[in-house]
């Protein structure tokens, strides 16, 4: 069945095209008498007729497209959560999120011109260069990165202060030599440097050894021997901060292997709150963090980027530990 166009509403109204661009788009200065306006769109409504997103895109020089460029990163629970949090958000303003997961050699700029989108969203931080060219192509661009050293005005979502928030939880429990279980997936490298570097500056700022750390696989025995070596010597490990959920799980693992009781022998410690953490054995305990928030954060910044108003403030409470029973 051929789709309805424009022609067809102007045959079924009486007017011309014109005039059922003019209505339909709401033209400014357009001298079209309120009955005209209402018979063209109530052909419209009866004909099932709605324009294409090519020709608004045509018309408009953009479309309704904001382009989220996510990093090579694994999708886990977070990332899945916020970016369908951040497309829920945009759709309220009747924007549509394309996300670009960048794992080939073709360039952002590349991207961005087959797409034309409104803005761009960048889950890392842009090039320099990447930053210039979109701007003067008219593209709004809204970005985030992993720490502190945010500038340009984008979203800081600090990873070290995860780290030092696990030192924190753990040393306020009296335990005094710690180790970090890091993922062994080279994608998240970004993030365990710098979760590590809050350990660190943590344990350094209480008087602390330095956590000792290690790559721990999801792998019983891989976690297993990661674990003996941590208990071995005249200072054995009494508590591990682990880079997720996934990982504090296999330490969980582990230490069940090695007959420890958990928190007795060692206590251990996720990040995320996943729905795993909570069926664990024992319950694991794990720094909870603001997805929403964050998610409601960036699309706030889309939205006043585009409108030309001061960004939102960043939400405070970004992270905070949850405690069950592994700890």
């Amino acid at each position: 069945m051929p789709s309805v166009t424009s022609a067809d509403v102007a045959r079924a109204s009486g007017v011309s095209r014109t005039t059922v661009s003019y209505v339909l788009n709401g033209t400014a200065g357009a001298k079209i008498s309120e009955a005209t306006r209402e018979r063209v769109r109530e052909a419209a409504r009866s004909l099932g007729y709605s324009p294409s997103a090519a020709a608004r895109t045509l018309r408009r020089g953009r479309n309704d497209i904001v382009l989220c460029v996510l990093p090579d990163w694994p999708v886990g629970p977070i990332i899945d959560t916020l970016l369908d949090d951040l497309a829920t958000a945009l759709a309220g303003r009747g924007l549509t999120i394309l996300v670009h997961h960048d794992r080939g050699p073709e360039p952002l700029a590349e991207l961005w011109r087959q797409v034309t989108p409104l803005a761009v969203v960048g889950l890392s931080r842009f090039d320099d260069d990447d930053v210039r060219a979109m701007v003067q192509a008219g593209i709004k661009v809204v970005g985030t990165t992993l720490d502190e050293d945010a500038d340009r005005g984008v979203f800081a979502v600090p990873q070290t202060q995860i780290g030092r928030l696990q030192v924190t939880h753990l040393a306020d429990r009296g335990h005094t030599h710690l180790a970090y279980a890091a993922p062994d997936d080279p994608r998240l490298a970004a993030f365990t440097d710098r979760r590590v570097a809050g350990a660190r500056l943590e344990c350094a700022e209480r008087g602390l050894p330095e956590p000792q750390v290690a790559t721990v696989p999801l792998d019983v025995d891989a976690a297993v021997a990661a674990l003996r070596a941590w208990r071995t010597g005249p200072h054995p490990v009494t508590a591990v901060a682990a880079y997720n959920d996934d990982v504090a799980i296999a330490v969980l693992a582990a230490a069940r292997a090695e007959g420890l009781r958990v928190p007795d022998d060692v206590a251990v410690l996720g990040v995320d709150d996943t729905p795993a953490a909570r069926l664990a054995a024992p319950p694991l305990s794990t720094v909870w963090q603001a997805v929403d928030a964050q998610a409601a954060h960036l699309a706030a910044s889309v939205v006043a980027t585009l409108d030309g108003t001061a960004l939102p403030a960043r939400p405070d409470d970004l992270f905070h530990v949850v405690t069950r029973a592994s700890t």
